[in-house]
């Protein structure tokens, strides 16, 4: 065919070669968008994503271990350890590891060392799961029972948990209340256990190193091994001869009384250290998890109550130490007073026609109180519940503490200051109280309630800061005096101990409990004292709650704090001085 017959042109060699230069760029520019393509992947795996995807890797063989830190022990004022700690174990099984030939075999050999249900124990083999745990937290002698038995699929775990001493029945440790407990995850409930939790924990440990997938450890592998820090121990001011027998005295009142229940708090007069903290009912701490939750909480700190009387030795001593009376000053007592509106009389509402303060106090009379608060004034008399330490919490060293404030001293109505005088209206727990009347026993001196005096190596910074002088040496000598006068002329007779009949200084006190508003015939009954009374070893406070003593019915007298707190006292402070040697003294 002819060149251009039909208008075609065979391309020349120029334009060949500009349209083989043309598809050897665009190849090139292919490769180079791919090649940029994969080297930016490569960028963002190999260099933005390497130390994420390093640690995903290196965690599928990492293996970390928490190694458990030891829990801090307690102990008393004597070194006795209240608390300690123990080995136990608990049981666990691979279903997976155990061949189907061998489950009734190790079915059995569970039930029969650990107690277990075998049946449930086979249902357990025969499921799908890789982990369950058959018994949690049993002796060393059956976990060594099973490790002899070598039994497929079986493993034990090794755990820590408190023991407490035993306290004065089968069914509560010794001073349960004031110490609490440690939950199985290791946080410590209620009590100094609780208070105290993160200086008693410790810091655990841990062991970091390498497994292969048979998981045997890789030697070449990083390895990091950190130890746990023990938790510090902490020395009481408990003693626990005391307690113990303070608890014993203290279940044997309050059933003799028939109260609903009791408490005891005893006081190193000098220091405020916390020498016995005892409640009945009370639980045993080694069996926390079968105990009723409502046990858990004390009535020494966790709940208030209307101190009754024993607030006279607080007026009194206020109404003495701002110059407005003396103990011999003499008033009329009538019987009742008008105040506020309101008629507020005597316990006995008799006419008991001129006496003085002294006797004010060994009657308990509630018109004489009212009248040394209303001689000194509502703004003084405040100051003094203030300086006494019970308008604010009393900040002892124990988880839990209830308070309830008094209305400011400008909102009080006059009839509240009248009652608070005697103890009526006005809240507050046993530490507040306690702490208050050991001002008298202290030489006027507020020492802060603690329970703890050491913690590891370290004193308890409470301990070392100056004592709170609230009134003068010489009104509290007056008061003491005056609380002398109480025990051997008035109702705190039934607390005398033998060889101190003149060297004990004590008040009682019986206080209605209200209901919505209303106050019952229901009390709360105590006594407080120190001993002896010219030298205080010791400050106690017993408190019995809706006693109903034999012969009472209806008459809330009888159920009086002389009747049935004041004997519990006396037991307990004859305990006292002859495991602490205090000899009598009139000097």
């Amino acid at each position: 065919m002819a060149a251009g017959v039909f208008g075609f042109r065979p391309p020349g060699r120029l334009e060949r070669a500009t349209s083989t230069r043309l598809r050897i760029l665009c190849m090139l520019a292919v490769a180079l968008l791919l090649s940029g393509v994969v080297w930016s992947r490569l960028a963002y795996w190999q260099v933005l994503r390497h130390t994420q995807l390093s640690q995903q890797a290196a965690a599928q063989y990492r293996e970390l271990v928490e190694l458990p830190a030891t829990r801090g022990a307690i102990y008393d004022r004597n070194m006795v350890q209240l608390v300690v700690n123990t080995t136990v174990y608990s049981a666990f099984v691979s279903p997976d590891q155990v061949p189907a030939a061998q489950r009734d075999q190790v079915a059995t050999a569970l039930s029969t060392v650990l107690g277990v249900d075998r049946n449930s124990v086979m249902a357990t083999l025969s499921s799908t799961r890789k982990f369950a745990y058959i018994l949690r937290r049993f002796s060393k002698a059956k976990a060594d029972r099973l490790t002899a038995m070598r039994l497929p699929g079986v493993g034990l775990e090794p755990e820590q948990q408190r023991s407490y001493l035993p306290g004065s029945s089968v069914s509560a440790s010794l001073a349960a209340n004031l110490l609490g407990f440690v939950s199985y995850d290791g946080q410590g409930q209620y009590g100094l256990e609780a208070n105290y939790q993160s200086v008693l924990a410790g810091t655990p440990g841990y062991i970091s190193s390498y497994r292969d997938l048979a998981n045997n450890e890789i030697v070449l592998g990083t390895h990091v091994h950190q130890d746990p820090v023990p938790g510090a121990a902490l020395v009481t001011s408990l003693d626990a001869n005391i307690q113990y027998q303070a608890e014993q005295a203290l279940a044997a009142g309050v059933k003799k009384a028939k109260g609903e229940s009791g408490s005891v708090l005893v006081m190193d007069s000098k220091t405020g250290g916390i020498v016995a903290w005892a409640d009945y009912p009370s639980y045993n701490a080694n069996n926390f998890t079968n105990t009723p939750t409502a046990l858990f909480k004390d009535n020494v700190l966790s709940y208030v109550y209307e101190p009754g009387s024993v607030m006279k030795v607080v007026t009194l001593a206020g109404a003495i130490d701002a110059g407005k009376i003396k103990p011999s000053t003499v008033i009329n007592d009538p019987g009742a007073l008008y105040i506020g509106g309101y008629r507020i009389a005597d316990w006995d509402g008799a006419n008991h026609g001129n006496i003085n303060y002294t006797y004010v106090l060994e009657h308990s009379l509630n018109v004489g109180a009212m009248k040394a608060m209303l001689a000194e004034g509502h703004a003084s008399f405040y100051k003094y519940l203030q300086s006494f330490g019970l308008t604010q919490p009393s900040g002892v060293d124990v988880a839990g503490e209830s308070f309830i404030p008094l209305p400011s001293a400008k909102t009080m109505a006059p009839s509240q200051y009248a009652t608070s005088a005697f103890g009526q209206g006005i809240d507050v727990n046993m530490v507040q109280m306690l702490a208050a009347v050991n001002v008298i026993a202290n030489g006027g001196k507020y020492a802060p309630p603690h329970v703890v005096e050491r913690i590891g190596n370290k004193i308890n910074p409470v301990m070392l800061l100056p004592q709170r002088q609230v009134i003068s040496a010489a009104s509290a000598k007056q008061m003491t005096k005056m609380m002398e006068g109480v025990v051997q002329n008035g109702s705190g007779f039934t607390s005398r101990v033998p060889g101190f009949e003149l060297n004990q200084a004590g008040k009682t006190g019986t206080s209605q409990i209200p209901v919505k508003g209303q106050y019952t015939l229901n009390v709360w009954a105590s006594f407080v004292g120190f001993l002896p009374a010219n030298h205080p070893r010791f400050t106690m406070i017993v408190v019995v709650r809706k006693p109903h003593a034999p012969g009472s019915n209806l008459d809330w007298t009888l159920n009086d704090g002389y009747i049935t707190a004041a004997p519990i006292w006396q037991k307990i402070a004859q305990a006292i001085v002859n495991d602490w040697h205090i000899a009598p003294s009139h000097s």
